[in-house]
């Protein structure tokens, strides 16, 4: 049998929505009849995103509780009945075998309607400390899939399997020559390259960092790809030189990884995961903007084993050039550093979390 019914829900960010499409993907290919639906958040990403990649998707009117007292707040108790009633209204049509839940507001009424009606719960938790929503379903889960060692203060040992994360096809195996990935960011082949990612809308905390440190760069004869965010590249498209490529995206990830020597990144489970794949030394400036402070948290669990560089926001102005500099002058470190990354990698996470859920349907005909 192959005409499995399957909803996906996660979103709110890439970081969500990503490894939910890339699982999606997997399944189908194992089984092409099966019918798919995804369940996101009314208004966020996912509702442009899914489509996109080939999947319908329903909205749910939910939202995430602000820190706060805010209006946003007073409504979340009405939106949260509303998504409720609504996410069991999808399971009760849609009849699925399995739900998979990668994170965000829209997994939490979706898979607690699903649990409730007794359908099969897998969840996928990316980060090393793990989201509000993920905790609160663990115990309707079947199956936690995590990409990260000691996840048993967060989740039951016994539903637990280290997977990881699910990264793009084209990461896994670079077979771009360093010269043609530089010659496509029209940069000097002879040159050190740095790249700098601030995930997809961008961070001002790190553009105002590499605004401020062009001329430190410049002195040290590194060129520069930096990926500012779309919400940042007009205030930034004036830096664009011969050595400086500033872009509001990078389309061809695999290109930038290969042109790169060293990355400055943020530290969302879904870069670190590629980053520790693709093995370059990383500089991890964290957001501290972002649930559970998780970002930092994924960043120690790689600079604990050696594996990358932490620079918190606040101590960049202090740290930074100190830290960048001895990082670029030592060509062991940064071997070092890519050697230890490599280690954390799971570039076969997908499969991974798709042949446990293969698991589950098996024992559920059994």
């Amino acid at each position: 049998m192959d005409n499995y019914r399957f909803i996906l829900s996660g979103g709110g960010t890439g970081g969500h929505i990503y490894p939910a499409v890339a699982i999606a993907n997997e399944l189908k290919s194992r089984y092409p009849d099966a019918e798919f639906l995804f369940v996101g958040a009314k208004d966020r990403m996912e509702m442009e995103k899914v489509p996109k990649a080939g999947y319908k998707i329903e909205g749910l009117w939910i939202t995430g509780v602000q820190r706060s007292l805010t209006l946003k707040n007073m409504m979340f108790p009405f939106k949260l009945i509303s998504s409720l009633v609504k996410a069991g209204g999808i399971v009760n049509k849609f009849k699925p075998d399995v739900v998979i839940g990668t994170g965000g507001f829209a997994s939490g009424p979706l898979l607690q309607r699903a649990s409730s009606k007794g359908v099969l719960c897998v969840l996928q938790e990316q980060n090393s400390y793990a989201g509000i929503t993920n905790k609160l379903l663990a115990k309707k889960a079947k199956k936690i899939c995590v990409a990260y060692d000691k996840m048993e203060q967060f989740f039951p040992a016994d539903k637990i399997v280290k997977t990881g994360n699910p990264v793009r096809g084209d990461l896994v195996d670079l077979n771009v020559s360093k010269e043609d990935a530089l010659s496509f960011f029209e940069l000097d082949t002879q040159k050190p390259t740095l790249l700098i990612l601030g995930g997809s809308l961008g961070a001002r905390r790190v553009n105002q960092l590499i605004e401020k440190e062009l001329d430190f760069f410049k002195q040290l004869g590194i060129q520069v790809i930096w990926q500012c965010g779309k919400l940042y590249f007009e205030e930034y498209k004036k830096y664009n030189s011969v050595s400086v490529k500033v872009l509001d995206f990078v389309n061809k990830m695999d290109f930038a990884y290969t042109a790169a020597d060293i990355v400055i990144s943020r530290a969302g489970a879904g870069s670190v995961s590629e980053l520790c794949i693709v093995g370059k030394p990383v500089i991890y400036i964290p957001s501290p903007n972002v649930a559970e402070d998780h970002q930092t948290k994924n960043a120690q669990a790689l600079e604990e084993k050696n594996a990358a560089v932490l620079i918190r926001e606040k101590d960049l102005d202090a740290h930074f050039e100190n830290e960048f500099t001895s990082l670029f002058k030592s060509e062991s470190k940064q071997k070092e550093l890519s050697d230890n990354s490599k280690l954390m990698a799971m570039p076969n996470a997908t499969k991974t979390i798709v042949d446990e859920i293969e698991k589950l349907l098996k024992s559920k005909i059994g």
